[in-house]
């Protein structure tokens, strides 16, 4: 039924497309690779590459503008582009350590403004009026974490508005009245695409706001958007789209754009194993610009919202980092216990090029879950570095073959006893030839696609 959806989805795009309608997908593929002004991983990006990137668009001819302040005293940007009725809101980064959109939607912004002359763009021009607000939260981008300086998460702010940021987005909203909102953010790197064990690298909600469960055309027309983004990205990363969960939130401001009057579209970036941060950026440029196309034409109703609606819903809890197989686990120093089980390690989110302290996040039988990778350690017994050997623990391993004979009672063990493996920040410290051994074999449904 999806194929038969996505195949009926693929053949209306071509068909718009030969018309001359609508962008397609390599169309957009080939316009971010010739054309990204992104030039570092959006994890790296701080507000003072903001500035830069922006001051490039400006230097352009792009309106940009200085609308408000963070609580920290950072200045906060509109991009506008278009001079059409149909108003669009997008925002970034109001949680500071979700960035890939930031830089999807400078790229999408600088295209937009030196390609006027392309018959696709001059549509969206003429037909659209676009704002965009990028990093909304500069200090947490700053810092990369969540919260403002108020140790606030700002899209929980919606109703008390106790943070500046929030009550600015609040106005922004109030004072134009847009027709659309997008709300752009980042959601957990092992999400993945309902049981699949796929990552949902990313994921979509037409967002209601009426915790009733009444319907509304704007909510059924981006649903309809929303599908037209499926079919573009499944170009790309079929199998590893999702829906993200529908509850209502009366504290988000989401549920509350789509309340007041904007309906919004939330897109949220996972990841993707063997892609980088830029290749998610593209994905990213393709789909909202593959919205943005199908709005300015007037193509919501082409498109079927099924593609939509029958999307995994996301889930978690299936997939880690990394799996250790049939350990014969020496929970704790001077102890004779041991028995055998599964380690589950979960990287923490950190910027691109800083190492990512891991750490235990189950024992015991992962059966039911998937590693993106995962070893076969069924001839080792493993033992903490620093202490027990228990869920929520650092995910500082050592390794010794169980041929050797080892008093796991001595002191200082591992300098005493030198392990076969050390694993330690997310990477085999000690014994990368031996451990790359026993490395399973994946399987391909749970891999990044070529």
């Amino acid at each position: 039924m999806k194929f038969l959806l996505s195949l009926t989805l693929m053949l209306g795009l071509l068909s718009m497309v030969a018309e001359g309608q609508v962008v397609d997908v390599r169309t957009l593929s080939v316009a971010w690779n010739s054309s990204h002004i992104s030039h570092i991983p959006p994890s790296l990006v701080r507000h003072s590459d903001l500035k830069i990137y922006l001051d490039r668009l400006r230097r352009n001819g792009m309106r940009i503008k200085e609308v408000g302040r963070s609580y920290g005293d950072r200045e906060i940007y509109q991009v506008e582009w278009g001079v059409g009725a149909r108003r669009i809101f997008l925002w970034s980064q109001m949680h500071g350590d979700e960035p890939t959109a930031t830089s999807a939607m400078l790229d999408l912004m600088n295209y937009l403004d030196r390609n006027a002359d392309k018959a696709w763009v001059k549509k969206l021009e003429n037909e659209l009026t676009i704002r965009f607000v990028p990093m909304l939260n500069p200090d947490g981008a700053e810092f990369f974490q969540r919260r403002n300086l108020q140790g606030i998460d700002i899209n929980r702010d919606a109703t008390y508005l106790k943070t500046p940021e929030g009550r600015l987005l609040k106005s922004l909203r109030d004072e134009w009245k847009p027709e659309i909102g997008f709300n752009l953010h980042n959601q957990g790197q092992l999400t993945t695409a309902g049981a699949s064990g796929r990552q949902a690298s990313i994921s979509f909600l037409a967002v209601l706001g009426d915790p009733s469960g009444i319907t509304n055309p704007g909510f059924e027309r981006n649903k309809r958007v929303i599908a037209s983004m499926v079919g573009a990205l499944n170009a790309f990363i079929s199998g590893n789209l999702a829906k993200y969960d529908e509850s209502f939130n009366g504290l988000a401001f989401g549920d509350n754009f789509s309340a007041w009057g904007t309906p919004v579209i939330l897109i949220e970036t996972g990841g993707l194993d063997g892609k980088d941060e830029m290749f998610l950026v593209k994905m990213n440029f393709i789909a909202i610009a593959t919205a943005l196309s199908t709005i300015a034409n007037g193509y919501e109703n082409r498109f079927d919202a099924k593609l939509y609606e029958t999307l995994p819903l996301n889930e978690s809890g299936l997939l880690y980092d990394v799996i250790f197989r049939n350990a014969a686990i020496v929970r704790s120093p001077g102890t004779e216990e041991i028995f055998k089980g599964d380690i589950g390690i979960i990287r923490e989110r950190r910027r691109a090029n800083f190492s990512s302290p891991t750490y235990i996040k189950s024992i015991g039988d992962l059966g039911e879950a998937s590693g993106l990778t995962e070893f076969d350690v069924s001839d080792f017994h493993v033992i903490h570095r620093f202490g027990n050997l228990d869920a929520g623990s650092s995910g500082e391993l050592l390794f010794y073959r169980k041929t050797r004979s080892i008093d796991w009672k001595m002191d200082d063990l591992e300098n005493s006893v030198t392990p076969d493996a050390v694993y330690s920040l997310g990477d085999w410290f000690i014994g990368s030839r031996i451990m790359s051994r026993t490395v399973i074999n994946i399987d391909s449904r749970r891999r990044a696609p070529h």
